[in-house]
């Protein structure tokens, strides 16, 4: 009878620490890897939303206008006749938003 009490009792501490390690995961899962994925897919979203005549920002800082979008490369026009070539995954989302004032 002491024997069964005894694992009954070391069963619960068990359980405890399965549900705080759950918590523990499901907590990061929703400040740390929920948001990213968000975050990632607003991204993704805005690239290839993108086309001729938006105002973008790179991730260098430099703004300018889409002239041209081939693949995976983007011509920004900064001034007239001033084009530059980069990758779509210069623009940068959050810059280009700021600097638009758009959400």
């Amino acid at each position: 009878m002491k024997l069964w009490i005894l694992l009954q009792a070391e069963g619960g501490g068990i359980m405890g620490q399965v549900f705080l390690f759950g918590s523990i995961i499901l907590i990061m899962y929703f400040f740390m890897i929920r948001p990213q994925q968000k975050k990632q897919k607003e991204t993704k979203n805005f690239l290839e939303a993108m086309k001729k005549g938006d105002t973008v920002v790179t991730i260098g800082g430099i703004h300018g206008k889409v002239n041209a979008i081939d693949g995976d490369t983007v011509i920004v026009e900064l001034d007239k006749g001033m084009k530059i070539k980069v990758e779509k995954s210069a623009i940068s989302a959050e810059y280009t938003k700021k600097a638009t004032g758009t959400k």
